[in-house]
């Protein structure tokens, strides 16, 4: 059987200043290294006694990054291994963090996730959504707590009362629905143009304040057992896994968007309700990138629509990809995928990295394809689903089936600390996805029935709509066609002949003035 070797991590007095070098690797035999058969392996190899040198304390972070690579005197101060610890370890082992990834998934409940048996039998209303209410599966949702952001680490619960003051309590609703972990479907998002061209941000603010409380937690626990394996050098790692806090890459959160002028918004109101501060280099380039300003329209069109002025203001781009990376003093963009907490993208920028891109090659070689710094994936959230499924949903639908997978290569990551359910091929089951969108679709729909298994449950959001088709003033006259195709596989070929061959000409030949044709895929 292959042997994982460790690498003695190098022990720095307190106050004595750190020398600054790479993140060692762990090293494996030549049969384990760069496969995820390799990685597999490590299921029988955890259970192996490690030797007598100090295990390997390894961050998944920038080479070049001292920042990351070592802890603070202070987080060392407050990380050791004490009394007033072991206090802090039992409440942290309460949260919904905790609780969320320790749970170890039965066989049964695996088999029930795979064969969808899951039904929605629970409801609670849901508040200031007009006839509107929650329905979910699994255990139905406690009542609002006194205090809904009691997960929340001290920092950044004190630094968003700071700047929401009042309207914190406000997003506290749907935090409380994303900090249980479960799947959410919101199609009743308020619609950004009812209010003119200011945007309600409290459903917005409130994925991101989760967001940012996982990123956090994650970075603590794996900073805590640093420490702890720092004061004890014997420490069997292998057989405690209180150690096995990471994934096989560094990125935790995933960002799905329609357009840039959506992910400038969106990553502008992240960095405010952070309590860490920006570098200014990557900031000027995000900026020449994005834009600077969300009122980038100056003067509306006056005879087009309020949504079509809002939703189209600024850039509309439609293929952006880039990390974003939290140390312990600021907020980086434009980070290494491998290194980031936050993966911000478009569906189709994803989607054409995940092929590969074009047809670009390299040495004379078809560009590889890379999809592993998806495989560690813990939230997913798409929003604006309603103007994606306007750009091609299959893009999204591609996107989604490449998350969690086993990584292609081994990458800078100590295989010792992997949580077990990874090694298993269960990330799946431990992923939260959040769609948000102003209505529902059919194709919404399957997404969250078909892609979504977590292991929590699902919870959606059901309206009782009192229908418009009586208050159409205008009579609009709407003509129905049939065609015939050999087969379901043939049925958009077949359409879109019948269109070219029978319909279009018709159109061609009338004088009622400009046409629109709208196609479900575009490719």
């Amino acid at each position: 059987m292959a042997k994982l070797k460790l690498v003695p991590s190098t022990d720095t007095p307190r106050g004595q200043k750190r020398r600054r070098e790479k993140p060692q690797r762990p090293v494996l035999d030549d049969d384990l290294r760069d496969s995820s058969a390799g990685i597999i392996a490590v299921k029988a190899v955890r259970r192996e006694k490690p030797s007598n040198e100090s295990p390997q304390v390894l961050h998944q972070n920038d080479d070049d990054d001292s920042d990351d690579c070592n802890v603070s005197s202070e987080d060392e101060a407050h990380y050791m291994i004490s009394n007033k610890s072991d206090a802090l370890d039992e409440m942290e082992s309460s949260c919904s963090f905790q609780r969320h990834v320790t749970h170890v998934l039965a066989n049964d409940e695996v088999n029930a996730l795979v064969n969808q048996k899951s039904k929605f039998k629970w409801e609670m209303p849901a508040e200031d959504i007009p006839k509107s209410k929650w329905v979910g599966t699994g255990e139905k949702i406690k009542g609002a707590s006194d205090d809904p952001f009691v997960d929340v680490k001290g920092k950044l619960k004190d630094h968003w009362q700071k700047i929401l003051s009042d309207d914190l309590n406000y997003r506290s609703r749907f935090f409380s629905l994303c900090n249980s972990y479960r799947d959410i479907m919101h199609c009743n998002k308020k619609p950004f143009y009812l209010k003119g061209s200011k945007v309600d941000s409290s459903t917005m603010d409130a994925y991101l304040m989760h967001a940012l409380s996982h990123v956090h937690r994650t970075r603590d626990v794996v900073i805590k057992n640093d420490a702890k394996l720092r004061n004890d050098a014997n420490t069997d790692v292998m057989e405690d896994d209180s150690y096995r806090d990471q994934g096989f890459t560094r990125p935790k959160v995933l960002f799905l968007l329609p357009l840039k002028s959506i992910a400038r918004r969106i990553v502008k109101r992240l960095i405010q309700l952070s309590p860490l501060t920006q570098k200014d280099n990557s900031m000027g380039q995000f900026k020449k990138e994005f834009g600077e300003s969300d009122d980038e329209l100056e003067e509306p069109n006056s005879s087009k629509p309020t949504d079509f002025n809002l939703l189209f203001a600024g850039d509309v781009e439609d293929h952006f990809l880039f990390g974003i990376k939290f140390t312990k003093k600021s907020v980086k963009l434009y980070s290494n995928f491998y290194a980031s907490d936050i993966i911000v993208a478009s569906p189709l920028a994803l989607k054409l990295k995940i092929d590969g891109g074009e047809v670009t090659k390299k040495k004379g070689r078809p560009k590889e394809n890379d999809s592993d710094f998806l495989s560690s994936i813990e939230i997913v959230v798409v929003d604006y689903a309603d103007v994606i499924s306007m750009q091609n949903w299959s893009h999204l639908h591609a996107v989604l089936e490449q998350l969690n997978h086993l990584p292609s290569k081994e990458h800078v990551t100590n295989v010792m600390r992997i949580r077990p359910w990874y090694l298993d091929e269960q990330a799946r089951y431990y992923r939260q996805t959040i769609i948000l969108s102003s209505y529902l679709t059919p194709e919404m729909n399957a997404l969250f029935n078909g892609s979504c298994l977590n292991y929590e449950g699902k919870v959606k959001l059901a309206t009782e709509f009192t229908g418009v088709l009586p208050k159409i003033q205008l009579e609009i006259r709407q003509v129905y066609e049939r065609f015939d195709a050999s087969s379901i596989g043939e049925l958009d070929d077949a359409r879109f002949e019948y269109f070219c061959t029978k319909v279009y000409p018709k159109i061609q030949e009338s004088d009622e003035g400009r046409s629109v044709a709208i196609c479900q895929f575009l490719f």
